[in-house]
């Protein structure tokens, strides 16, 4: 990598008020740290009580999903087998947690129609379809009850932008991208 594309990188984050960012291997190791770190950063900010636990929430949650719902991707695609992105960042109106992980192509219509699901439910029907998951005992392939994304869908108050960008024909890369306002609710 060219030295002056360093400048142009933090120059990009800058302007995107990016505040932390990460790309690698996700450990629980790097979970704890980047959490701590976080705590820090919005005490730091002055943030209200409500809005840190809010953001941490919502991170906590983001971070799981990482760690414990990622595809294994052979490590010819990306190098490391459980390698992702994720960035936060503040702006006037609040904060985005960003991630980006690999995903098998076979998984990515259920994912979709799971998010576009969320997305289409109101804030008192999510209440109550998190209620109707949490109490079915349903479980997901990897063996969580899928509470995540909807807790994450919940806390944050917005809609869950995503995209899948197709890298070869068994494997997409993943985004979502959460706004958190930071209006007290």
């Amino acid at each position: 990598m060219k030295l002056e594309n360093i400048f142009s990188i933090y120059k990009s984050m800058e302007e995107s008020g990016i505040i932390l960012s990460f790309k690698g291997d996700i450990t629980s190791d790097l979970l704890t740290s980047i959490l701590q770190i976080m705590e820090n950063r919005l005490e730091s900010f002055n943030e209200e009580p409500k809005i840190r636990k809010k953001v941490y929430h919502v991170l906590v949650e983001c971070l799981q999903n990482l760690y414990h719902h990622m595809d294994e991707i052979p490590s010819h695609i990306n190098g490391k087998d459980r390698s992702a992105i994720f960035m936060i960042g503040k702006s006037e109106d609040g904060y985005k947690i960003i991630t980006g992980n690999y995903i098998l192509n076979e998984n990515v219509s259920g994912l979709k129609k799971r998010i576009d699901e969320i997305n289409a439910l109101t804030k008192e029907e999510l209440k109550e379809y998190y209620k109707q998951v949490l109490t079915n005992g349903e479980m997901s392939l990897k063996g969580g009850g899928g509470l995540g994304i909807i807790d994450i869908a919940r806390k944050s108050g917005e809609k869950l932008e995503y995209e899948f960008l197709p890298i070869t024909d068994n494997i997409s890369f993943f985004i979502l991208n959460i706004k958190i306002n930071n209006k007290i609710n």
